[in-house]
């Protein structure tokens, strides 16, 4: 498959003057311009325009105008409009999953996952538009009838990763479509490519349906109009998944308004291997974990904590696993690990493994960058392990790159409590069959994550549950449970059927 002919199929001809919003392509009038270069080969895709502040306000504008519609279309409709993004996802999977491989450098397999991700959300957001449920409360007062019940925010903005470029979007988008809401979604500007073609996808289906432009926008720039989404009073609800850094600063803009926002943002994520531990199961888990998207999701596998009784054995055995990796283009299924995203994200790993050996851990295998034939983009690293003290600078920080740290332990309770010793709270697994140890990981006393699992590893999370965690990784919940009601707003409604007016807590008030 060529990137040319992909291009082709998801409707890109026009990527390099134009930013989507609805139905039409708005040319871009800024000069402001980033050529997006492939890490696979190093070669340009193409270039976008960024979005200026005037060209943002047409699309709140046409945002503004779909809300109303679109929130007064019953839920099962809605839910049907999203049951057919999902088809058209299917159809378009193998050239959307290819342009998200290319575009990253992730896996072609995972890139083909992430659209499967897209498709899957669009079934749990079709069978939730039939939901939606509020609540029935005993009241105190005779006669009377309490009752709980949601209603659409208006407009959701969704600020997504590069790592993650379309399935945290549908994320965000599914759900919030059926509750109502209408969208705005500014990509990272590291992967607008990917965000584009699903705008176009999404477009073919307003149009198909004839409805109106402003249900789903798509503007490109970078922490500038990021800012301004940020700041605006119009659109309630910001969802911001990124680094903890961009975080705290969204979370600041929306708090000084009062807005809400949901934040996903960095881990630091820990495996506790027990001396009870299927070692062969929770060596896959490590090394997928570790070097799966070459070290760049959420929730990687950062710190692997090790019982004492079998460090030894298991550092030799990760050891031996990744000198069996394959590294090479993403768009080979054969290959295992693909680029990093950048150069700056090969210079922060290079940083990273020097500031390792400064701060006395030691690497122990990995840790180059690669260079020569199939290597030419200059985003090859070989994947790194080193021992390192949890307690160490560069092991409390999320380091978004292939290197996995390991340490060992003597107590259940010492593990635990140095997988909690990081500012941040994504994922967290505990390999043993020891039920006493795993009841333990799973109790008041054991992890502080959002995410908290039992012999599988911290990677690769299903739909189906609330994703999200606590600490620095910004407390809040996508995809599946109620995370939906992030995306609503509660109504609390108090009905008297009777003739007189009792007031609450028995108070007396005649006039």
């Amino acid at each position: 498959m060529k990137i040319e002919k992909v291009i082709e199929n998801l409707g890109l001809k026009q990527v390099n003057e134009s930013i989507a919003t609805g139905q039409q392509w708005i040319t871009a009038v800024g000069s402001d311009t980033r050529d997006i270069y492939s890490p696979v080969d190093g070669k340009k895709i193409a270039s976008v325009v960024y979005a200026t502040e005037s060209e943002y306000n047409h699309v709140i504008r046409l945002a503004e105008q779909a809300k109303t519609m679109w929130r007064d279309i019953p839920g099962p409709q809605r839910g049907n409009f999203v049951r057919k993004l999902g088809n058209k996802l299917r159809i378009k999977k193998r050239e959307l999953g290819f342009l998200v491989s290319y575009e990253t450098g992730k896996s072609l397999q995972e890139g083909l996952g992430e659209v499967q991700e897209m498709i899957d959300i669009c079934d749990f957001a079709v069978g939730l538009s039939r939901q939606l449920y509020g609540l029935t409360i005993q009241s105190e007062r005779p006669n009377h009838r309490m009752m709980e019940q949601w209603h659409p925010l208006g407009i959701v903005g969704i600020i997504s990763a590069f790592n993650f470029p379309v399935a945290v979007w549908c994320w965000n988008a599914a759900i919030a479509a059926v509750c109502g809401d209408v969208i705005i979604w500014k990509p990272s500007e590291k992967a607008p490519l990917s965000a584009i073609a699903c705008q176009q996808i999404i477009s073919e289906l307003l149009i198909e349906n004839e409805l109106p432009e402003g249900i789903f926008n798509l503007v490109i720039g970078d922490h500038r109009i990021g800012e301004v989404i940020a700041k605006d009073s119009k659109i309630p609800l910001i969802s911001a998944t990124g680094s903890t850094k961009m975080g705290k600063r969204i979370g600041q803009l929306v708090g000084a308004r009062l807005g809400r926002s949901l934040l996903e943002l960095g881990g630091n994520n820990a495996v506790i291997i027990s001396k009870h531990a299927d070692l062969q199961n929770a060596l896959r888990a490590v090394v997928f974990g570790s070097v799966g998207t070459c070290g760049q999701r959420c929730t990687s596998t950062r710190r692997v904590i090790l019982h004492r009784d079998i460090y030894d054995k298991f550092v030799g055995m990760l050891i031996k696993a990744y000198k069996q990796l394959k590294i090479g283009s993403s768009l080979q299924e054969e290959n295992h690990v693909g680029p990093l995203i950048d150069k700056d994200a090969v210079k922060m790993f290079t940083d990273a493994i020097a500031e390792i050996e400064n701060q006395g851990g030691r690497v122990v295998y990995g840790g180059t960058v690669l260079e020569g034939e199939g290597y030419e983009s200059g985003c090859y690293v070989v994947p790194a392990i080193a021992e390192a003290a949890n307690h160490l600078p560069i092991v409390q920080e999320e380091t978004f790159a292939p290197i996995v740290y390991v340490m060992p332990y003597d107590r259940i309770e010492e593990a635990v409590a140095m997988q909690n010793d990081v500012k941040q709270g994504l994922s967290s697994a505990i390999f043993s069959d020891s039920v006493l140890e795993t009841e333990y990981f799973l109790s008041n006393e054991g992890s502080d994550c959002g995410i908290a699992n039992i012999n599988i590893g911290t990677s690769g999370a299903e739909i189906g549950g609330a994703f999200g965690g606590e600490k620095d990784t910004g407390g809040g919940r996508e995809s599946g449970s109620d995370a939906w009601k992030n995306y609503m707003r509660r109504q609390t409604n108090t009905i008297n059927y009777g003739t007189s007016l009792p007031l609450a807590q028995g108070i007396k008030f005649d006039i």
